[in-house]
């Protein structure tokens, strides 16, 4: 199937590709469908409703300006809770902190309490007072419980309390709000539905508001909406005529007196309908009269708007999506192996206590020795003994293993914040890590979903490159036209309106410009100077163009710095400077861009009468309107394939003079089509292809859609780390594509395959399924693939195309009117139920089969989706993938996006900061992603799972002691350790060492990391903390605590000291395997230390010294005197620590305990070594070397029949509102740098 190929029989009943597919939240009217056919009980039903009288509208929101107690009214009233009632209006304060100061210590400790093991521990220390039950003191669960827990909470506070700065920041905002009769400063939280608030330029727009009157000519208003959707072009509102008559004065707001009926809240970005009732009439409200919160006010001294929604009512709150609790794949897993743990606790201590049951029966019983004068039966003791063992064995689950892992997570969210790798010294900003829970999860990312604007492109639009009258100019090259190999930018210090900023590197043009000989560049340059819709002010006596696209700003730029200056227009003229010369032309007609024409046109009257039509537009449809005599079609059309595998974007110009009689013509014909009552757009579009035919083709532009530095190498190597990026945008088909090859998603070679191609695809596997149903063959043709060619494959889906193939369908929202049911036989019910059953399974069949071939290709790009439909699509993959994602994105738009992810990132750039507010992470450019998941991703993920897998290790090492002391002690309960020890074995005899591996540790630098992305790989498979390693750990610690038990006992069998006493009472024992214990464990650590620093060493040693240390004061005399009760083991160290046989067995136990790791670790290095160990093996030659440059992908003239986007506005320009004559100001007499009046 060639790549451009269409099935026409679907495409022409499929859905439109330049639409924006509906929203969730669009209304009744919007949705209404044709009634079904009146049956005899639905008639029965209307007329039960007539005699009842007319039912209420429910569902439409009344706003009453001036008014704040309308809002209070009864039948605006909620229940809240219980029997209270609150508004239904949302006030405008927003809330995303989760204490206060009361409610702090319940709340959290009963966060904390949800925890499993927390509440474990909680349910331990109650049975530890019980004094028939207690094996251990209190002490040993209280302090480690308290430290976890404060630490934990400490954690939290400082978390919210960030929250409640940055919430506290946002509400306490200022605007002026009208009360008695004058504006007065207040702040947004007290800002109320109803109010009528004022603006000044640049003021950031409070809630979602209706714009009454302004400043401006006819109340028109400039707002910039990089905050919903990263386009930092301006758009346009107005109010409505008679508002901006009547309300300008404070007087005239204060009478102002309006109620408002318009839809419910809701989450559509591009819609609004409503009505305004004032002085018994009506007026009808659109998108173009509301400003959202979100936007900033430019351009525009001062506005007058009454506040429609607020708070969480508004547009932009209502895009944000839930917010979700992210947990990480290793938080569940961890969760499931403690509940293992739990499990496998229980099963030994109730096996022990059955053994102490016949134990007591046997042996106990019956020595008189061991008759401690209790009456209980054995039955009764071992059920106590039960107790006694979940307390003396709770260190299988450890108590401090949460706090740890905070612990590391906080220090791994601050290494990110310091790396000066990932800090974007241009705008100042450092990356943030806005949560400390997900860092590994860094390391397992499968999916990255990317927004376009403003996440792989700078929105920055930059004249690259041009073709006038069949000659190439932009590539760098002296006056003479003489290639060069050094860049040297053009000096246009000769234009005093250049714009410093722009860059040309071909000198000949301006050379070509300056000497007025070449007819067709200055026609050229004219043209972009005339035809457009750009809007020009004075600021600072600079001249500032607002663009409806920054692709149309940036062809007037670069006219302007070639000296064809625009300076102003009104109604019907428009004003450049032509190399210095002022000139004015009349302007007839604009014949403005859409989707569908994808050009536009001026008509103009030169100074010697002639009537002239200029046109720019998509190569496509110009060449079709091109005179047959026209010149260098040719020459241009290969120009334009070589500016499209460059991936610019292209625009054809051309122009055409125009007879008077032909003019006359067309001129009735255009008026009559402007007054048109029905379908006047279609009509339009029929006069405006009447006139432009015949075109004398020009030349044609070529535009680079800035990609943010370091986008095409980012993405190919997290393509080689197995990570496939995703691409979902709202901008159009075309622009979309070209980003895809711009990005290298996209090659030449690549198959693309559009929302057609997959619905028939995704049709005929269904189908065949259908077919296949009940016979052996579904499976396999569940996994025959879809592409079965071998070559690289690519889905481009525009938002419409993916509701058609998901099935997502309008769904029509029910009525709230009193309907009386319609009688069903239960054999109805049951075929209804079952026909819904039938198609939700057909759509989850439908969506699996869609994620399952978007998975075979190479990438995707999803255009002209909304923001609900990119949080669906994450949410498809994460389902049906079980895949670990990663979305990122720069505007509101993107929010939705950001939450459904397993990790949200967002760029905190020009655009605003909504979806850095929602993310998880956030830096300045895209090309820091690869840093965060190949460098901070992977080495946070392996340093938690050898700190799991050495944390579970150590403790069952440590606990299972217990259990083979159990076999020598009558299944007691009793400790085979010192209590102190056991309090503090995990707080300070072994935490240090494995934190710091947690922290510091890293198999390969930086460099090789980013070198080698194959090293991402064992994170997104899982490998290297898995139910395998857990009992891995398992059975390596039961190894340990056998030879840290049984060789000391068999040593204490026999055993004479120097002084001819026998050291084998308990309290040496017990000192022996406590001693082998601490310098096995820390040891084991060592042994797994990859990245050896002098911090790592002193905590190695330094925790076996604060070992020796404190177990000498603690068994010293003198703090026995101070407290007999808690410290009995009174000169137990210095005793036995003298020996020289203990020693030895110390020693025998070490080397027997790590003589088997370290050859399993020998083994697996030389024998089976994985990807990092080649690597580290290698490190210092690869240190060495220098990584290898990637070549410039050769320029390949004519290889591709594709066509870059056109450079063009996604939506229509200004040219209504230019011809309106709403936006002209008066022009200044002054202010404006004077224009030289002869040529230089």
């Amino acid at each position: 199937m060639d790549q451009r190929s269409r099935v026409s029989s679907v495409d022409s009943l499929g859905p439109n590709d330049e639409d924006m597919p509906y929203s969730d939240d669009e209304t009744d009217d919007e949705l209404d469908e044709p009634q079904p056919k009146i049956t005899e009980q639905n008639r029965i039903n209307q007329e039960t409703e007539d005699k009842q009288g007319p039912v209420k509208k429910e569902g439409t929101w009344k706003v009453k300006a001036n008014d704040r107690r309308f809002c209070e009214l009864p039948e605006f009233q909620k229940k809240s809770f219980l029997w209270f009632k609150k508004s239904k209006y949302s006030g405008n304060s927003i809330r995303t902190y989760k204490y206060n100061p009361i409610t702090f210590l319940p709340l959290n400790l009963i966060d904390q309490f949800k925890r499993a093991a927390n509440a474990y521990f909680l349910a331990l220390l109650i049975l530890q007072v019980i004094p028939q039950i207690s094996t251990l003191p209190w002490y040993t669960t209280l302090v480690p419980l308290i430290l976890v827990l404060g630490i934990t909470a400490i954690k939290d506070l400082v978390d919210d309390i960030a929250r409640h700065r940055m919430d506290n920041e946002i509400n306490n905002r200022s605007c002026d709000v009208l009360q008695d009769g004058r504006f007065q400063s207040y702040k947004w939280k007290d800002v109320q539905v109803g109010d009528i608030v004022r603006l000044k330029k640049n003021d950031f727009i409070p809630a979602d508001i209706l714009l009454l009157s302004t400043s401006e000519p006819n109340s028109l208003c400039y707002v910039e909406t990089a905050e919903l959707d990263g386009e930092t072009n301006l758009k346009f509102k107005l109010g409505l005529k008679v508002t901006h008559e009547e309300l300008q004065t404070e007087q005239q707001l204060s009478d102002y007196d309006a109620m408002i009926e318009c839809e419910e809240p809701n989450n559509r970005l591009d819609k609004f309908t409503g009505t305004m009732m004032w002085r018994n009439d009506s007026y009808s409200l659109d998108l173009s009269n509301i400003l959202l919160r979100g936007c900033t006010v430019r351009n525009t001294d001062i506005s007058h708007a009454m506040v429609i929604f607020a708070g969480a009512d508004t547009k932009i709150m209502k895009n944000g999506g839930k917010t979700r609790f992210k947990r990480t794949n290793i938080d569940r897993l961890m969760n499931y192996m403690v509940y293992t743990i739990f499990f496998l606790l229980i099963l030994i201590a109730a096996g022990l206590a059955i053994g102490h049951t016949f134990w007591q029966e046997q042996i106990g019983s019956k020595a008189w020795y061991l008759n401690d004068g209790s009456s209980e039966n054995s039955t009764y003791r071992g059920f106590i003994t039960f107790w006694g063992y979940l307390i003396v064995l709770n260190t299988m689950v450890p108590i401090s293993l949460y706090v740890s892992v905070e612990v590391i997570r906080l220090g791994q969210s601050h290494f990110i914040n310091w790396d000066l790798q990932m800090y974007y010294e241009d705008k100042d900003t450092p990356a943030k890590a806005r949560t400390t829970t997900l860092n590994e999860q860094l390391g397992q990312i499968e999916y990255i979903f990317s927004d376009k604007t403003g996440t792989l492109t700078q929105n920055i639009m930059a004249f690259k490159k041009c073709t006038i009258n069949g000659k190439t100019y932009g590539n760098p090259c002296n006056a003479d036209g003489v290639s060069l190999d050094s860049i040297n930018p053009v000096d246009f210090s000769w234009n005093k309106y250049a714009e410093g900023k722009f860059q040309f590197y071909d000198h000949s043009l301006p050379l070509c410009i300056k000497k007025g000989e070449d007819l067709h560049a200055m026609e050229f340059f004219r043209l972009l100077a005339l035809c457009h819709t750009v809007m020009v002010e004075e600021k600072e006596g600079q001249l500032v163009y607002q663009a409806a696209s920054p692709d149309e700003g940036a062809l007037v730029m670069a006219a302007r710095n070639f000296g064809f200056v625009f300076l102003s227009r009104s109604q019907n003229t428009i004003t450049i400077s032509e190399m210095g010369l002022e000139k004015t032309y009349e302007v007839i007609a604009i014949l403005d861009f859409n989707s569908d024409r994808k050009r536009m046109s001026i008509i103009l009257k030169l100074a010697d009468g002639t009537i002239r039509l200029y046109c720019k537009g998509a190569d496509t449809v110009i060449y079709e309107r091109l005179h047959p005599e026209s010149e260098n079609k040719e020459t241009t059309q290969t120009e334009l394939d070589i500016f499209a595998n460059e991936t610019l974007r292209t625009l054809c110009l051309c122009y055409k003079d125009i007879s008077d009689e032909e003019f006359s013509t067309w001129a009735a014909k255009h008026k009559d089509a402007r007054i048109a009552v029905t379908d006047r757009e279609a009509a339009l579009d029929k006069v405006y292809e009447e006139i432009e035919t015949n075109l004398l083709l020009i030349g044609a532009t070529a535009i680079e859609d800035k990609l943010q530095d370091g986008v095409p190498e980012t993405i190919s190597n997290l393509a080689k780390a197995d990570i496939k990026i995703w691409v979902l945008t709202g901008d159009k088909k075309e622009t979309a594509e070209n980003i895809g090859y711009a990005c290298q998603l996209l090659t030449d070679e690549t198959q693309i395959h559009y929302g057609e191609d997959v619905n028939v695809l995704l049709r005929t596997r269904q189908q065949n399924s259908r077919n296949t149903e009940g016979t052996q063959l579904v499976k396999s043709n569940a996994k025959e693939p879809y592409f079965t060619d071998g070559g690289i494959h690519a889905l481009v889906i525009t938002g419409s195309w993916l509701n058609e193939i998901l099935y997502e369908k309008k769904k029509r929202k029910r009525k709230l009117k009193l309907r009386l049911p319609t009688p069903k036989t239960k054999e109805e019910q049951t075929q209804q139920q079952q026909s819904k059953l039938k198609e939700e399974r057909a759509k989850e069949e439908r969506q699996s089969h869609f994620v399952d071939m978007a998975c075979e290709c190479s990438a995707v790009i999803c255009c002209r989706v909304t923001p609900k439909q990119k949080a669906m699509v994450v949410s498809l993959v994460k389902k049906c993938k079980k895949a670990i994602t990663l979305s990122i994105g720069d505007g509101a738009n993107d929010v939705n996006m950001i939450k459904t992810a397993d990790i949200g990132v967002g760029i905190s750039g020009q655009e605003g900061m909504q979806a850095v507010m929602s993310s998880d992470y956030a830096f300045a450019q895209f090309r820091y992603l690869e840093r965060l998941l190949l460098v901070h991703g992977r080495w946070s993920y392996i340093r938690m799972c050898k700190f799991l897998r050495y944390f579970f290790y150590k403790n069952f090492a440590f606990t299972l002691v217990h259990f083979w002391y159990s076999f020598f002690s009558g299944y007691s309960a009793r400790t085979a350790y010192e209590d102190w020890f056991i309090t503090l074995y995990n707080v300070l005899y072994s935490s240090l060492p494995v934190l710091l591996v947690g922290l510091l540790d890293q198999d390969v630098n930086d460099k090789l990391s980013l070198r080698f992305p194959k090293l991402y790989v064992p994170g997104q498979e899982g490998q290297l903390f898995n139910y395998k390693n857990f009992f891995i750990s398992l059975f390596h610690g039961i190894y340990t605590s056998l030879i840290v038990f049984f060789i000391p006992y068999g040593a204490f069998l026999q055993t004479m000291g120097q002084d001819g006493e026998a050291p084998s009472d308990y309290q040496s024992f017990a000192v022996t395997t406590a001693s082998s214990l601490i310098i096995i464990v820390n040891l084991q650590i060592s042994l797994n230390t990859s990245y050896w620093t002098f911090l790592n060493a002193f905590s190695v040693f330094g925790s076996i010294a604060i070992y020796f240390g404190i177990m000498f004061d603690i068994h010293s005399a003198g703090i026995h005197v101070i407290f007999p009760s808690y410290f009995t083991f009174t000169g137990a160290a210095p005793n036995a620590l003298r020996q020289p046989y203990l020693w030895l067995t110390i020693i025998l136990t070490v080397g027997i305990s790590l003589m088997p790791v370290i050859a399993v670790h020998f083994l697996y290095k030389t024998i089976w070594p994985s990807e990092g160990d080649k690597v580290q093996r290698n490190r210092k030659t690869y240190e060495a070397d220098e990584a290898p440059k990637k070549k410039p992908s050769a320029l390949r003239r004519g290889a591709t029949s594709r066509r870059s986007a056109y450079a063009f506005s996604h939506q229509q320009g200004y040219a209504d509102l230019i011809a309106s004559g709403q936006s002209i100001r008066k022009r200044p007499s002054a202010g404006r740098p004077s224009v030289l009046r002869e040529t230089e």
